[in-house]
Order: C-alpha cells, then sequence, then structure tokens
C-alpha cells in the first residue's frame, strides 16, 4: 500500500473535516466541579430576587449546596412516600428537574406568605389545603423558569411544571437504578424559620443544565464557519435534474386507443418547475441558447428571489404519461 506523502497531507488538512461529537473533549473534572459551583451560586441569587414577591416581598437568602451523588433509590427514600412532588420542564428539549418539598414546610411556606412566622407545624399533616398545594405550583413554576434563565437557554425554552403528584415514584423522574445529583435549597428571611428545597437530576443530564458546558458545546457547534463545498469531494456528484414542461391525465381506455397522428393538447407551464427527484429545486423559462433548449433560472427554491442565471444544454424528450421532460438541465 503506497504511503501519502507530507505534501499530499499538508493540502488535504484544510477540507479535512470532523464530527463535533467526536473532537469536542468535555469537561474536565475540576472544570465541570468549578461550573457546578458557579451555577449553584448565580441561581440561588436569581431564585432570591425571583421568589421574594410570592413570599410577601423582602429580602431573601437562599443558598444551594453543591450536589450529592446518590442512587435515586435514595432520592425516593429521602422524600418519602408523601411529599409536594413536581417534575419540571427546564429547556427547549426533553431536560426535566425533579423537585420536592415536604408538607410542614409548604404549609409554613404558605403561612409566611399570607403574613404568618412560617413556622413548620408540628406534626406532618397528611394532606395539603389547597392554598399550599397552590403556592407549590407557582414556587415550583417559579424554580423551573429560574432555571431555564440561569443556564443560557434560548428565549423560546421553556420552564414550567410538567405535572405533580404526592408520590414521588409516580412521576418517574430518572430509572430506578440511575445516578442522582441532589441539590439541597435553602431559604431564609430575618429571623423567619430556614425552609428547604430538594431538587434532583440524573447525573448524566447535569450538563444540560450549566451554560459553562453542554450550552456552549451547542453554541460552538452552530457557530461554525461554512465550509466551502466547492472543495469537498461531493462537488463532483452528478445528479440528474428535470425540467417539466408539463403533465396531463388520460384514462387507460384513452391510452389503450392511442396511435400515431393523435393530438393532445398540453398545458405548459409559465414557470416550470426543475426538480430533483421529487424535490423542486428551481424554477425558469424556457429559451434557447445558441440552437440548444435552454432553461433560464428564474428562483431557487418554492420560495427563493428571482436569479438571472441560465441552464443550457437541456433536451425535451416524452415519457409516460405523456410528460415532457427536459431532463439533465444544468444550472
Amino acid at each position: 500500500m503506497q504511503g501519502i506523502s507530507a505534501q499530499e497531507l499538508a493540502q488535504a488538512r484544510p477540507v479535512a473535516s470532523h464530527c463535533a461529537e467526536l473532537t469536542w473533549r468535555g469537561p474536565r473534572p475540576e472544570e465541570r466541579t468549578q461550573a457546578i459551583s458557579t451555577w449553584c451560586r448565580d441561581l440561588a441569587q436569581e431564585l432570591a430576587q425571583e421568589l421574594a414577591p410570592l413570599l410577601s416581598g423582602g429580602k431573601l437568602r437562599v443558598s444551594i449546596a453543591e450536589p450529592e451523588q446518590v442512587s435515586a433509590q435514595a432520592v425516593f427514600d429521602q422524600i418519602g412516600p408523601i411529599a409536594a412532588n413536581c417534575l419540571l420542564r427546564c429547556g427547549e428539549g426533553d431536560q426535566t428537574v425533579l423537585f420536592s418539598l415536604d408538607y410542614a414546610t409548604a404549609i409554613g411556606l404558605t403561612d409566611f406568605s399570607f403574613g404568618g412566622e412560617g413556622s413548620l407545624p408540628d406534626e406532618m399533616p397528611t394532606q395539603l389545603p389547597r392554598s399550599a398545594a397552590m403556592l407549590v405550583e407557582q414556587f415550583a413554576s417559579t424554580v423551573a423558569q429560574t432555571i431555564v434563565m440561569t443556564n443560557g437557554s434560548a428565549e423560546r425554552a421553556r420552564g414550567d411544571v410538567l405535572v405533580r403528584s404526592e408520590s414521588v415514584t409516580r412521576l418517574k423522574p430518572f430509572g430506578a437504578d440511575a445516578e442522582v445529583a441532589l441539590f439541597k435549597l435553602s431559604i431564609s428571611r430575618g429571623d423567619a424559620s430556614d425552609w428547604t428545597a430538594l431538587f434532583a437530576v440524573a447525573s448524566d443530564r447535569v450538563d444540560g443544565l450549566l451554560p459553562g458546558l453542554e450550552a456552549v458545546r451547542i453554541r460552538s457547534r452552530k457557530g461554525r464557519e461554512p465550509r466551502d463545498f466547492s472543495r469537498s469531494g461531493f462537488a463532483a456528484m452528478p445528479l440528474t435534474l428535470e425540467a417539466v414542461v408539463g403533465e396531463i391525465d388520460l384514462s387507460l381506455g384513452r391510452l389503450d386507443q392511442l396511435k400515431p397522428g393523435d393530438e393532445i393538447p398540453l398545458t405548459v407551464c409559465r414557470d416550470l418547475p426543475l426538480r430533483i427527484g421529487e424535490t423542486v429545486f428551481a424554477r425558469g423559462k424556457v429559451g434557447r441558447i445558441d440552437s440548444n433548449l435552454a432553461l433560464r433560472v428564474t428562483s431557487l427554491g418554492e420560495a427563493s428571489a428571482p436569479r438571472d442565471r441560465w441552464a443550457s444544454r437541456g433536451s425535451v424528450e416524452s415519457s409516460p404519461p405523456v410528460q415532457a421532460q427536459a431532463q439533465e438541465a444544468q444550472s
């Protein structure tokens, strides 16, 4: 097998292209740890602002501890059989986050939002009052929207509550054998009680929440400079194009009686479609270049701007069912 010279390799290098998924190395462990720490700090600061109107106004202190890496079953056990659980949608795709408040905390926050001290009840209630259920919905929705706001998602990305349930396993936020990043959210105001909430996400989905990792990778992939297609190996690939002059329908009986000399009316389109298979690539008008039938390209695609170019050296042929086509038109 003949080897490749250094000169040939140097000439090929400018046109080489690799899949971003293969060349992206991913964050180093220390980079990922720093990104998570920064995100927790930024999210806590934003939540302090966003949750204040919901909790009677005033300045809140919010902190988010760096996540514990635990099993999904450990999360389910810590939440317990009954709690105010919400599955949040956080982004454009299928990124979801589990958010949970125990019933005592939900009632304490509700009391505080109505001007009370926000103290937790001595006994864990077995059912949430309607006012507390409504507060949990608003609280969880605010958390989802703030997560979207801090992870650099596009403006159209959504942050809301997909579904609520008192049973966390019924929500199926992740597989029972999954590794999970468990975050602890602490909220306090002045001398009022401290309130604690939990949110969790599968460990392999955490990067989708962090603006310094997954979002940057997606943006860099979308922002790459376009390659010069004329220098690629696909540029010389031959394609057969058809300029359709007209099409008509004939019954099988009429087709069976067809004989030389019969005249069939044919309506010629004003702008002939130039097709690649069933896809209309361009449109144009029939004309001539020298002694050859040609197609003057007036637009590209179905709704493209007019272009002043000519497709030459086309030939007109007939093919059933009595369809005149100009084949191999070259633009």
